[in-house]
C-alpha cells in the first residue's frame, strides 16, 4: 500500500479553506505553525487564494500577520521556557532539529547579528519548519530587530510569492499543486533532514 501523508493534509486544508471562518482559521494556523503545529499555512492559503484571487494578497497578509505573532510566541518560549517544555518537544521529535538550529545560530551570532539575519531570511524560504528558527532564536537570544525583520522577510516572501503565483496561474497552479503535493512534501522532508544534518555537523566541526 502506498503511504500518503501530505495529500490528506492538503485535502483537509482545502476543506478548511471553504469554511466561512477561513481567514481566521488561516490566521490561527499561521500562529500555531510558527510555534508547534506541523501543517504549513501555505497549503491552506493556496485554495483560499484560488477561490478568491482578488483577495490573494489580503490572505497572504493575514497569514504573515499570524506567523509574526507566532514568531514572537516561539521566541519567548525558547528564551524563557525551553527546559520546561523540552520533554514535550522531545515527544514531538522536535528537540534534535532545534538543537541543530541552536548550534548554527550560535555560530552565526559569533560572526555578527546581521549574519544571523541573513541566515534566518534564507531559512524562511527553505522547506524547514518555522518553529525550528523561532525556538532556536529565542534560546540563543538573537537581537529582536534582526530577528523580527528576518522573520517578516523570510515568511513574507513565501506567502506573497504563492499569492502571486495563484493570481497569475489560477486554477492550473492549484491543479499542479494538488497533483504534485505528495512528492513535493516528501522531497521537502528529505531536504529538511539533509539540511539539518549538514548544519549540525558543520557546527560541530566549527
Amino acid at each position: 500500500m502506498k503511504l500518503k501523508l501530505f495529500a490528506p493534509l492538503y485535502e483537509r486544508a482545502i476543506r478548511w479553506a471553504g469554511s466561512p471562518h477561513a481567514p481566521w482559521l488561516l490566521f490561527v494556523l499561521s500562529i500555531a505553525e510558527a510555534v508547534f503545529f506541523p501543517i504549513m499555512p501555505e497549503i491552506m492559503l493556496a485554495p483560499m487564494a484560488l477561490a478568491r484571487p482578488q483577495r490573494a494578497f489580503r490572505y497572504a497578509g493575514i497569514s504573515l500577520a499570524g506567523s509574526m505573532i507566532g514568531a514572537v510566541i516561539g521566541y519567548w518560549l525558547g528564551h524563557h521556557a525551553w527546559e520546561l517544555v523540552k520533554p514535550l518537544l522531545a515527544e514531538l521529535h522536535m528537540v534534535d532539529k532545534i538543537d541543530a538550529g541552536i548550534a548554527t545560530i550560535h555560530t552565526k551570532m559569533a560572526e555578527s547579528p546581521w549574519g544571523v539575519f541573513w541566515f534566518l531570511v534564507l531559512g524562511g524560504f527553505m522547506p524547514i519548519p518555522m518553529k525550528v528558527f523561532t525556538w532556536a532564536s529565542g534560546i540563543v537570544g538573537v537581537p529582536w530587530l534582526q530577528y523580527l525583520l528576518a522573520m517578516c522577510v523570510g515568511r513574507g516572501k513565501r506567502v506573497f510569492l504563492l499569492a502571486a503565483a495563484i493570481r497569475i496561474g489560477g486554477e492550473r497552479a492549484e491543479r499542479a499543486l494538488h497533483r504534485w503535493i505528495e512528492p513535493i512534501g516528501w522531497i521537502a522532508t528529505a531536504l529538511l533532514a539533509f539540511l539539518v544534518a549538514y548544519l549540525y555537523f558543520k557546527s560541530r566541526g566549527a
